[in-house]
């Protein structure tokens, strides 16, 4: 198994996409790029740790890449924004790749230089030493999107990006998301 950590905004967005991918064995919702001890998911919303709400994936790398991973994140969020993602505002919400080892790094600042053709603004991601990865400690916050899917936020924020990511990335999605998502929209079109 391998592991990646990246901060897309929310984590309850990336968990949730992430986690739908084959090939990833378990998506953690914590934070990273911080100079705080163990903080609270309050300490963080705060903005005073410097902590990015981050996941940390765990894959079988014969089954999905690194390369892939990163694929789907520059589509998971908008990596020109900076220190914002939709509605959600502050340094805790920039998008970064932490990296594990001098491959990851290379890999991520690969992948930055081709997605940016993409763009007519600059990318303001950030590539830096992984550190340490602070998982988050509040039981509510992991699987959120899977226990709140009536909730606003799921609804209007998450949904839509799942959707995005399921359309882009249809092959690479369980087959058991595949049905989920589908029966989800077949019931939302009635």
């Amino acid at each position: 198994m391998e592991v990646a950590i990246i901060a897309a905004g929310c984590f309850w967005c990336t968990e949730a996409i992430f986690k739908r991918l084959i090939g990833v064995e378990q998506v953690e919702v914590g934070f990273a790029g911080g100079h705080q001890p163990n903080p609270s998911y309050r300490e963080v919303c705060k903005g005073t740790t410097g902590h990015a709400e981050a996941i940390r994936i765990t894959y079988d790398s014969k089954q999905l890449s690194y390369m892939d991973i990163l694929e789907v994140f520059w589509q998971a969020h908008d990596p020109t924004s900076l220190n914002k993602q939709g509605d959600d505002v502050g340094e805790q919400y920039r998008s970064a790749i932490f990296y594990l080892n001098e491959s990851q790094h290379q890999a991520a600042l690969l992948s930055r230089e081709l997605i940016a053709q993409a763009f007519d603004t600059p990318i303001v991601t950030e590539i830096v030493p992984a550190g340490t990865f602070y998982p988050a400690q509040e039981e509510y916050l992991m699987n959120y999107y899977e226990n709140n899917t009536d909730r606003g936020y799921c609804i209007f924020t998450i949904a839509p990006k799942i959707n995005k990511i399921h359309d882009l990335f249809q092959k690479r999605i369980k087959p058991t998301y595949q049905a989920l998502e589908h029966e989800n929209r077949t019931q939302k079109t009635l």
